[in-house]
């Protein structure tokens, strides 16, 4: 079953929708899905979608609803992609974290006790599934291509649950040099696992569209698969 539910920010400022897919049955745990530059889009509910197939509560907050609620935007149509950088500038990492940590909030209420809740995040997401782990009490977090994580390394001590990173080796955001300093500052990190995918760019795991890779995107989800499996139960 699929809907959207309303979640109160932490700061008191509003609230934000969340898309939302349950299973049938008991559900395993959660699994907050975070958005890329383009929103909620029907990729990300397809992620939620097959999450809830395999027995999770799925839930994707509407990160960007203080700049403009409900946007959904194509990757693969320049002028979307072109808004989408816009919508980036304007936002608030901070704030999205927060908003995260709301989402994971709701979803162990839902839960109920001892409920466990995961995040997974691609580009931004990616980004800020890296930040959850460090910022956030969320209990596994998984990051496709995030970008800039190279200036986030100074947080690695707050890291307490397990982090798995999937890093596109031909991924023209993150460069070589950039994804040197990731291996570099993690690869020593106990609870972090770093996953190389060679000659694949950004975006290599999006449900569809130009970028995807089909086989690193396979291999990549079956990774976090067995990483949420073991992780959350």
């Amino acid at each position: 079953m699929t809907g959207t539910i309303t979640i109160d920010a932490l700061d008191g400022s509003g609230s934000f929708h969340a898309y939302v897919a349950e299973p049938e049955g008991t559900p395993r745990a959660a699994i907050v899905v975070i958005q890329e530059i383009f929103g909620v889009n029907p990729g990300i509910r397809a992620r939620c979608d097959r999450w809830a197939e395999n027995g999770y509560l799925a839930v994707a907050p509407d990160l960007f609803w203080r700049i403009e609620p409900g946007v959904e935007l194509d990757p693969d149509v320049p002028d979307q992609f072109q808004r989408a950088l816009g919508l980036m500038g304007k936002f608030d990492q901070a704030q999205g974290v927060s908003d995260i940590e709301a989402t994971i909030k709701a979803a162990r209420a839902r839960l109920g006790a001892g409920g466990k809740v995961g995040v997974v995040g691609y580009c931004l997401g990616g980004r800020l599934a890296f930040m959850c782990a460090t910022r956030t009490d969320s209990d596994a977090s998984v990051g496709y291509y995030g970008v800039g994580i190279d200036n986030l390394l100074g947080e690695k001590h707050a890291i307490a649950h397990p982090v798995l990173l999937h890093i596109a080796e031909a991924d023209h955001f993150v460069t070589p040099d950039i994804q040197a300093k990731m291996h570099e500052g993690l690869d020593d990190h106990p609870k972090v696992t770093l996953c190389d995918y060679p000659g694949v760019d950004h975006g290599f795991a999006t449900e569809s569209g130009k970028r995807r890779s089909e086989e690193a995107a396979q291999l990549a989800d079956k990774r976090t698969a067995a990483f949420f499996a073991e992780n959350l139960g």
